[in-house]
C-alpha cells in the first residue's frame, strides 16, 4: 500500500524493508502532517483514553516512537518515558526536540525484541506505529506479546492498527489504485479480505476487527476500548482544516461521543485496541 510518496534520496538505494521504510520516513514529513487540525484528530483522541489512565510516577514505555509526539506530551506532563525507535532518521529529529528536563530515554530498538526488558517493567505500554508495519500475523503476535511481557500485572497495553475499509475507500476506489490490491495483495474479490504483500516495497499491513480480535485471543489480558481514533478524516481534511477552534471543539465532541460505537468501528482509518494485563 503506497501511502508514502516515494523520493529518492541522494545515495541511498533501499534493498530491504527497514531500508524503505527508512526512505518513506525520510521523505514523508510525520511532523507537519501531526501538526494540522485534521492530524490532531487521532492525536487528541488517543490522549484522551491514555489520560483516562494515567496515574501519578508510572513509568511508560513508548515502542515505535517516531518522532516523539506522545512521548514528548507524556514526559512534559510529568511522567518517565522510555521510548523505543527503529528508524534513525526518526531518532535524529526526536532528538533535535529535547529540552533540559525531558525524562525521556530514547533508545533504537525493535519490537519484535525487547530483551533488553526485564519482564513487568511498565505501567503502561504503547504500540502506536509498530503494527502498521508488521507483515505477518506470526510478527504482530510477537510484537503484543513482547510488548504484553514488558508491561505490569494490572497494566495497560495500547495498539493501534490501520483498519482495510477505509483504505479500499481512500487509496482504492477514490485514488483509483483498487487494482494494485488485486495484483500485490491477492485481494479476494468475493470477501475483499487480502494478504499481505511480501513486497518490501509494500510498507503498510492493514486489518479489519476481526483479525485484531483473532491476534489479542491467546494473550492474558482483558479488553478495555476498541476506538475509531481519526473516523472519516480522510474525506475531510479540507473541511477539518479550515473549521474554526470553536467548530473543530464541537467536532471532536461529536468524535468522542462515536469513537466506540460498534457500527462505527470500521469507518475510520486509524483504530485503537486498549488492553488491561491480566
Amino acid at each position: 500500500m503506497k501511502l508514502f510518496k516515494r523520493k529518492a534520496l541522494p545515495g541511498f538505494e533501499p534493498t530491504d524493508a527497514l531500508g524503505y521504510l527508512t526512505r518513506a520516513y525520510s521523505s514523508f514529513n510525520e511532523d507537519t502532517r501531526l501538526a494540522s487540525q485534521s492530524g490532531q484528530v487521532e492525536f487528541l483522541t488517543t490522549m484522551r483514553y491514555i489520560e483516562r489512565y494515567l496515574q501519578p510516577d508510572m513509568r511508560v514505555l513508548e515502542i515505535g516512537a517516531a518522532t516523539g509526539r506522545y512521548s514528548l506530551t507524556l514526559a512534559r506532563m510529568g511522567y518517565d518515558i522510555t521510548a523505543i525507535e527503529l528508524v534513525q532518521h526518526n531518532i535524529d529529529i526526536f532528538k533535535k526536540k529535547l529540552k533540559p528536563g525531558d525524562k525521556i530515554d530514547l533508545q533504537q530498538g525493535n519490537a519484535l525484541d525487547l530483551s533488553r526488558f526485564e519482564d513487568n517493567s511498565f505501567d503502561m505500554t504503547l504500540l502506536l506505529g509498530p503494527m502498521y508495519h508488521l507483515k505477518t500475523p506470526e510478527e504482530q503476535a510477537r510484537a503484543l506479546e513482547e510488548a504484553l511481557r514488558v508491561t505490569k500485572p494490572g497494566g495497560l497495553l495500547y495498539a493501534a492498527y490501520v483498519i482495510t475499509d477505509m483504505v479500499l475507500h481512500t487509496e482504492g476506489f477514490v485514488k483509483g489504485n483498487i487494482g494494485h490490491f488485486f495484483t500485490e495483495h491477492g485481494m479476494d474479490t468475493e470477501t475483499f479480505r487480502h494478504e499481505p504483500s511480501p513486497d518490501p516495497k509494500e510498507l503498510f499491513n492493514i486489518c479489519r476487527r476481526e483479525d485484531i480480535d483473532a491476534l489479542t485471543a491467546p494473550l492474558p489480558c482483558a479488553h478495555l476500548h476498541y476506538v475509531a481514533t481519526d473516523g472519516l478524516f480522510d474525506y475531510m481534511r479540507e473541511a477539518i482544516d479550515k473549521m474554526t477552534p470553536e467548530r473543530f471543539g464541537l467536532y471532536m465532541q461529536y468524535r468522542y461521543a462515536i469513537c466506540e460505537r460498534e457500527d462505527m468501528a470500521g469507518a475510520t482509518s486509524h483504530s485503537l485496541d486498549i488492553l488491561r494485563k491480566n
